[in-house]
């Protein structure tokens, strides 16, 4: 496993958005976390990249514990975050931007720049262009390129499909496909079913901070947990 994670509790303040969460991903799977708007979901991945204190429980990455990590030391380990607001220096260019995730890889070979143009070309079309005149499209494109720079070995994506339009979510889907023929392990939080079940191999489902249903995306779209995680 690349990551175990034991009843995770996550607290701002005195209000717990995180109770007990169990989850484990193997090397080069891709797991899906599932829920509707203030599941916990995001509070669970940036408490995973290290931006958030984990009130209790026990976090492994890599088979070392990381449970008390910062977010520096887990970047250097090898775990990239892709937040939803992306993140970007709007004064930086493309490819400034993606020089400087290579920075994150320290101890690791990083990432080439041919090998982000080719997964996203209208990267390398717009190599010189500031990151903040950038379409909401091309920006997330930007955020993905910059993590896998810095060659990970577990990416994280909070909500990637957020604000695109329908055909830039079809080409953001076959560059994740291809990021997952490159054996990358994936951490997709997403409310966009078409996107999880396309890339997801396994779900996890939360609702009120909690995990609801854990097992193989397809059981998931086939039961009644998705209706119940969303609708209920």
């Amino acid at each position: 496993m690349i990551l175990e994670v034991e009843r995770l509790c996550v607290a701002y303040g005195p209000v717990v958005v995180v109770r007990d969460l169990d989850l484990a991903i193997a090397r080069g799977a891709s797991l899906a976390l599932l829920g509707a708007n203030g599941a916990g979901k995001t509070s669970t991945v940036e408490a995973l990249a290290g931006l958030l204190p984990k009130r209790s429980g026990s976090v492994r990455f890599d088979a070392r514990d990381v449970t008390r990590a910062n977010a520096s030391d887990m970047a250097r380990l090898g775990l990239a975050l892709v937040p939803q607001c992306r993140d970007l220096f709007a004064r930086f260019s493309v490819e400034e931007t993606l020089i400087a995730g290579a920075h994150a890889a320290r101890e690791r070979a990083p990432g080439r720049l041919a090998d982000i143009y080719h997964l996203f070309p209208r990267l390398s079309e717009r190599r010189r262009q500031l990151a903040g005149t950038l379409s909401g499209g091309e920006q997330q494109m930007l955020a993905i390129g910059r993590a896998l720079m810095s060659s990970p070995l577990l990416l994280l994506l909070d909500e990637p499909s957020a604000g695109l339009a329908p055909a830039v979510l079809g080409q953001l889907i076959d560059a994740l496909r291809e990021i997952r023929r490159r054996g990358l392990t994936l951490l997709i939080v997403e409310q966009n079913l078409d996107l999880a079940q396309a890339i997801a191999d396994r779900c996890l489902i939360m609702s009120s901070g909690m995990l609801r249903w854990s097992g193989p995306m397809q059981e998931a779209m086939a039961s009644d947990a998705i209706r119940e995680a969303y609708f209920a």
